[in-house]
């Protein structure tokens, strides 16, 4: 994942340091820029209503939860891909004055970096934006998805990550080069067929993890199954001679880098600003394979 200058890390900071959870989303259908104003109303008054147990509410009412939608031109890969959506749900309370601050309970966006896969083969009607991130409790993102569903008739889907995916995430992330002192690779493995749960947790100076990549990456920028395959075999090689486990046997479910860590359950939290296009791209990719 190369570092990309053009993104200000001033509008992208609240995507930093948060676990979001990974949504595929099929095209939406007649999604129109120019009707985010109304479309916030729309959806603060479904929410409401919603959480009224289906009493009918009028839309611009003053409501408990406020809805905002706004276009993230900086979260996209190339003129190609749809500007991201970032949706936001803020509560104020009852006892608050009106002068006070909302209260932010929830995030999410829509993006697509470098997903011309997908939006090469939409028709005219349609927006591609695959990936859907959110951050807050789940009954909020349910209210939201259900209501995006029905208007634009999409879909959303859990994105889970699979052990293979996460060897390619912890490979790529290791070998990227910082400008500050890392954090510790993590690898955390599950050992199957066990009575009770058991976790195996690998931890690698970030400076040994980005060692053995570049002895192992043949061509800077370029990175094959092969490689990923012989990285992740000489780490389990290694395990295996001081604590004489075949890693090999178990799950691989989470990595952590000083770049990103990822969980299968398709939670994942990204550190650093810099590679933040990069690790997008891959989500995207993993998004749109998931649609497809």
């Amino acid at each position: 994942p190369l570092p990309q200058e053009s993104v200000d890390p001033q509008k992208t900071a609240f995507v930093l340091r948060k676990a979001w959870t990974l949504y595929s989303v099929t095209p939406l259908y007649r999604f129109r820029r120019a009707r985010l104003r109304d479309y916030a109303r729309l959806l603060g008054a479904f929410i409401a209503a919603e959480k009224r147990k289906g009493l009918a509410v009028e839309v611009g009412v003053e409501l408990d939860i406020k809805v905002a939608l706004a276009t993230l031109a900086d979260l996209r890969g190339s003129e190609l891909d749809q500007a991201a959506l970032l949706v936001q749900l803020s509560s104020r309370s009852q006892a608050s004055s009106r002068s006070s601050e909302d209260k932010l309970v929830w995030s999410g966006w829509f993006c697509s970096v470098f997903g011309d896969d997908l939006s090469e083969n939409v028709p005219e009607d349609f927006t591609s934006l695959p990936l859907f991130l959110s951050h807050g409790p789940e009954s909020y993102t349910a209210l939201v998805g259900s209501w995006f569903q029905k208007t634009f008739d999409c879909c959303f889907r859990r994105l889970a990550i699979s052990p293979q995916n996460l060897s390619w995430m912890v490979a790529m992330w290791a070998g990227c080069k910082l400008d500050r002192a890392a954090s510790a690779v993590e690898l955390v493995f599950s050992v199957p067929r066990l009575a009770q749960p058991l976790d195996i947790s690998y931890a690698i100076h970030p400076e040994d993890a980005k060692a053995l990549w570049d002895t192992v990456q043949k061509t800077p920028g370029e990175i094959t199954q092969e490689e990923v395959d012989v990285f992740m075999d000489c780490l389990y090689a290694h395990f295996h001679r001081h604590f004489k486990i075949h890693l090999s046997a178990a799950k691989l479910v989470k990595v952590s880098t000083a770049v990103a860590a990822a969980h299968c359950d398709g939670m994942v939290k990204i550190l650093q600003s810099q590679y933040l296009p990069g690790v997008l791209m891959l989500l995207t990719e993993l998004a749109i394979s998931q649609i497809q």
